[in-house]
């Protein structure tokens, strides 16, 4: 059994804890004594205070994308980015079709789907057996009429990382927006707007040792993308995005961005190295499949089936590990993963799959120990 008192955390995908140089600036944001000031008070130095902190972290979230930061719009998260994004721009006037891909967040499908209830039409391009979307598949989807492109950075299951630059190329040369849900892989893999030819990129900070309950929507301003606003009121964020600024959690994302930043390195080599640490371990048990491609992957993240093992029975069994068998938006479904099955996961593989995901804070001890649970479990449940 683990000598700790808490279990094993192997679920970084699904949230990250704060850093502490995180937590320790938003402390700052919140009493009588430091900037509480509501950001939009332009009458006195509590709101100016509030103010420049927004501006700052606005800064150093767009330098983690090679961004203007005038080009950084606030949300309380990433599914209300993607909402933004999908939503804003169809309804801005942008077109009539929109492509995607089968095995995006569930913000991004149920948008898209959505939107095809009014009326939009929407071209769903399926990812390969290795987890990958090719270029060539979305550049045959897009027509005449399509209104934007949106497929994700680095799949929030599986880790498989997609070649966005080519999209966004081959997006820029037909003259239609290109949308990448960058939630998983801000912070980890290096990101640059003009060079990806990326037009909107969603951000939330709770998957970079940030708080929950905000993110951001880098928006193009050169030339200027509509993008009609999803919450209306006092016309915030050049009017995108209406609501009182949340300044302690902005400084939180603008600091977990700003340390991302520094530390991408050296984190990746660490993560990478626990990450095949991991696998050596697995890679063991008999029947053991990683799902998606190795090669193209996020170096923090695992995917992989147990032959002969029901998933759900493997997770409440491994109680001591804290790992998913799936996205942890959906996880609560019995239904296989959409991610596995569009990449062609037969359902009894699907099921019996776990997401295993070390960060920042996970020990060599902590995989060790993990490895050596799961091939237990495994056995006895066999």
């Amino acid at each position: 059994m683990n000598e700790n008192a808490k279990p094993v955390y192997l679920d970084y995908a699904a949230t990250t804890p704060v850093d502490p140089r995180v937590a320790a600036k938003m402390s700052g944001c919140l009493l009588a004594d430091g900037d509480f000031g509501n950001p939009a008070s332009t009458s006195h130095a509590f709101g100016w205070n509030a103010a420049e902190l927004v501006e700052d972290a606005r800064v150093h979230v767009a330098a983690l994308l090679g961004a203007d930061p005038r080009a950084i719009v606030w949300t309380s998260g990433a599914t209300e980015a993607d909402n933004l994004a999908l939503k804003g721009v169809v309804e801005a006037g942008g077109g009539g079709h929109l492509v995607t891909t089968s095995y995006e967040h569930k913000a991004v499908l149920d948008s898209a789907e959505h939107l095809a209830s009014q009326g939009l039409e929407v071209t769903f391009v399926a990812p390969g057996p290795d987890g990958l979307v090719a270029p060539s598949a979305v550049a045959a989807a897009i027509r005449d009429d399509t209104a934007l492109v949106s497929v994700m950075h680095a799949n929030n299951e599986i880790g498989c990382v997609n070649d966005v630059a080519a999209i966004g190329r081959l997006c820029r040369a037909r003259g239609v927006a290109f949308h990448t849900d960058a939630v998983q892989s801000a912070g980890k893999l290096p990101l640059d707007v003009d060079r990806d030819c990326l037009d909107l990129v969603s951000l939330s900070a709770h998957k970079m040792y940030g708080p929950k309950g905000v993110g951001a929507l880098y928006v193009r301003r050169e030339p200027p993308l509509p993008v009609a606003a999803q919450m209306h009121g006092g016309g915030h964020e050049r009017g995108m995005r209406s609501g009182t600024l949340a300044t302690h959690q902005i400084v939180g994302l603008g600091e977990a961005c700003r340390l991302a930043a520094l530390d991408m390195a050296a984190d990746n080599r660490r993560m990478a190295a626990l990450r095949d640490r991991l696998w050596a371990h697995l890679k063991q048990i008999p029947g053991t499949r990683l799902n998606g491609s190795m090669e193209h992957r996020l170096p923090n993240n695992l995917n992989v089936a147990f032959a002969d093992v029901d998933g759900e029975t493997l997770l409440m069994a491994l109680d001591d590990v804290a790992v998913s068998s799936g996205s942890a938006c959906t996880s609560a479904t019995v239904e296989p993963s959409h991610v596995l099955r569009a990449i062609g996961v037969p359902d009894e593989l699907a099921q019996s799959s776990l997401r295993l995901t070390v960060g920042r804070f996970t020990t060599a001890d902590e995989v060790d120990f993990a490895g050596r649970r799961v091939a237990e479990v495994v056995h006895a449940l066999r």
